[in-house]
């Protein structure tokens, strides 16, 4: 698998994304449902608190991508859902060092939404992978 970051500028560097993945010669491609914090029944979990749903939503996205035979450095493309922008942009850290971490910098957009599935969920994860 051959995957190229297309980036023209580099100011979003500091924010762990890059404005395009190009992936060519691939052989498995895995689209994930949008993750969210809740336990392996479905209930919500971390009620109020941003920081805690983004760590779970990511380690939700984690148990996918593994279940599958990917990892999170498989990711390329990052959509991250929020009911509050402003919340979800500083707790981010978590979301960018998980990636970057795994050696991961994908194509991501964060997108501000008047709500989830459930109320007590302020954000949600979906993610595509390429191995």
């Amino acid at each position: 698998m051959e995957r190229r970051a297309i980036n023209p500028w580099s100011w979003q560097d500091q924010f762990g994304f890059s404005q395009a993945i190009e992936v060519a010669n691939h052989e498995r491609t895995l689209f994930c449902a949008g993750q969210t914090s809740v336990d392996e029944n479905g209930a919500p979990m971390h009620e109020g608190d941003m920081g805690a749903q983004l760590a779970q939503a990511m380690e939700n996205l984690r148990t996918v991508l593994e279940r599958a035979g990917f990892t999170l450095g498989d990711v390329v493309r990052l959509n991250v859902h929020t009911t509050d922008v402003d919340k979800t942009f500083e707790s981010y850290g978590e979301v960018v060092s998980r990636l970057s971490a795994a050696g991961c910098q994908p194509a991501m957009m964060l997108l501000g939404v008047s709500r989830l599935a459930f109320p007590e969920l302020l954000v949600e994860i979906e993610a595509t992978a390429v191995a």
